[in-house]
């Protein structure tokens, strides 16, 4: 498998992030401009989350949290990638963190259900920390 085959699950989640982050200014900026809403009035989070309903904001929730364990998974994949630790094992595990991340996403802007996002959220992570003990204990 070649080396470079690790890099392309963390690709993909950096997709992932880009199309969350269009999502939230098109949902953010379409409310705001349908509801007359001057950009000032919303300057920090909390103003925010007074002016704009949740269905809007969860995109922005979303995109901040694909700032929290992902930053992990960008950094482990980058470590696999260099020291040449990369095999098949750690590329489905990516793949899985990556698919688990995007359904994650989805029900987070959209339904919103917090069990189901809870659930995949989980799950995502269990791969991600496989991922990452397996690694220390191949280098221990």
């Amino acid at each position: 498998m070649p080396a470079n085959t690790i890099l392309m699950p963390m690709l993909a989640l950096m997709l992932l992030t880009l199309a969350v982050w269009i999502l939230l200014y098109v949902r953010r900026i379409a409310y705001m401009k349908a509801n007359r809403i001057d950009a000032q009035r919303v300057s920090t989070p909390e103003k925010a989350a007074e002016l704009i309903p949740e269905h809007v904001q969860n995109p922005a929730y979303n995109f901040k949290n694909l700032f929290e364990l992902p930053v992990l998974f960008y950094g482990l994949c980058l470590y696999l990638y260099v020291t040449g630790s990369a095999d098949a094992v750690y590329v489905i595990a990516g793949w899985a963190f990556v698919g688990l991340r995007a359904v994650h996403s989805l029900i987070q802007c959209t339904t919103n259900v917090v069990m189901h996002r809870f659930v995949i959220y989980m799950a995502g992570a269990a791969a991600l920390w496989f991922m990452l003990l397996r690694a220390v204990l191949q280098a221990i």
